[in-house]
């Protein structure tokens, strides 16, 4: 016999339960909380740190694009959202019918982002904004799913809006410490930009 879930934590998204109607995220977060079977938790993460050292968002000829209008976001640390996973489910009833917004410390923009991951890598890194649409295309050029794009015009709309992610300190409330800086990740990965990191 399977054993009976009791609780979910859901990786949802930023302003994820008011995500546009094309994008699915809203509709299982209805969908979660309307279940009685369980209880719930709700993450809410803002841009996530590691998009600057994956292929996301790659330096590419020294140079990191994406299209933000000059806006900011709070970006977090991955490791920081799995820590607040683990404490969700392993107090459960803490939790129950949370949602929380996790974000880094402070808002940065990406003119703020790239400074920051050259001053720790020791080599020259700009910040190229672009049209929201071409850089959408080209990023289904490069492979990313086509039903990816509603998400994709969503997340960086919401920066170009002006209506990034904030500091909210869930994350400090909820595992006991600050959240990450961008400038700690970056001296912690700093070998993801030196080592092979640019395209």
């Amino acid at each position: 016999m399977l054993p009976c879930v009791r609780h979910v934590t859901l990786l949802s998204t930023y302003n994820g339960d008011r995500a546009p109607r094309e994008i699915d995220i809203a509709a299982v977060e209805t969908l979660v909380v309307s279940r009685e079977a369980f209880t719930y938790s709700i993450l809410r993460p803002a841009w996530v740190m590691q998009n600057f050292t994956d292929d996301h968002l790659p330096i590419i000829n020294g140079t990191i694009t994406v299209p933000s209008g000059g806006g900011s976001e709070a970006f977090v640390d991955a490791a920081d959202i799995a820590a607040v996973a683990v404490e969700t489910l392993l107090n459960p009833h803490v939790h129950a019918g949370a949602g929380y917004d996790l974000t880094g410390p402070e808002a940065m923009t990406f003119d703020e982002v790239a400074a920051t991951i050259a001053a720790v890598s020791g080599r020259p890194v700009a910040y190229q904004d672009v049209d929201q649409e071409i850089w959408i295309n080209a990023a289904i050029a490069a492979g990313v799913p086509a039903d990816y794009t509603p998400m994709l015009r969503w997340l960086t709309g919401a920066i170009i809006a002006g209506n990034g992610s904030t500091p909210t300190g869930d994350i400090d409330t909820i595992i006991g410490r600050p959240a990450t800086s961008f400038e700690a990740f970056a001296k912690r990965n700093a070998a993801a930009w030196t080592i092979g990191g640019d395209k």
